[in-house]
């Protein structure tokens, strides 16, 4: 039985994994295009929605590996997705591996914006990020790099919505902490 319940939990993971993936193909908001075509990308409304797309996906992989409460979710989340970009449409076929190389240098410097502790919240490292490879200002004090941080933040919450409605809520004893009920219950903590 316990292979079966193996089996049963990957399955589980490899389709939640997929809806979760699903999730951060979706296009972003016209606004938001409008928005980062005027402000960043000098009227270029492909090069701004392309932007928010990888935003988008790097944000969901950056929360996975933030919040899981599963260790192989992230990775499973990455190779979802991944699969997801190698079909994606909107991406002619002789472009793949460029539009590759742009998602993993996005992931890459949001990342790191995402985890350092320089000046400024992690929403406005990586919004100062997300205009960089937009083409627009990056100073902290700047008005659009604080709208940009606005957005990032709504992204950043809009992923953790999804990844609890898709994965599910922690389930934890009020009087135990995380860190106490893994290692008593010998093992991770439910969800």
């Amino acid at each position: 039985m316990r292979l079966f319940a193996t089996f049963r939990d990957d399955r589980a993971l490899l389709r939640r994994s997929a809806e979760f993936a699903d999730s951060l193909m979706a296009e972003p908001a016209e606004a938001d295009v409008a928005w980062l075509a005027e402000k960043g990308t000098r009227g270029d409304v492909d090069h701004a929605r392309w932007e928010l797309r990888y935003l988008r996906r790097a944000l969901g992989i950056l929360v996975s590996q933030r919040d899981a409460l599963d260790d192989r979710t992230p990775s499973a989340v990455l190779r979802a997705l991944m699969d997801r970009m190698d079909r994606d449409r909107n991406v002619d076929s002789e472009l793949r591996d460029l539009a590759e190389r742009q998602f993993n240098a996005r992931l890459s410097a949001y990342r790191d914006a995402f985890t350092s502790r320089g000046h400024g919240s992690p929403a406005l490292r990586v919004a100062q990020n997300l205009l960089a490879f937009a083409g627009g200002p990056i100073r902290a004090g700047d008005p659009v790099v604080q709208h940009g941080a606005s957005l990032v933040e709504e992204a950043l919450t809009s992923a953790n919505a999804q990844l609890r409605a898709t994965f599910g809520e922690p389930e934890l004893p009020e009087d135990i902490r995380p860190s106490e009920a893994a290692v008593s219950a010998g093992r991770r903590p439910k969800r």
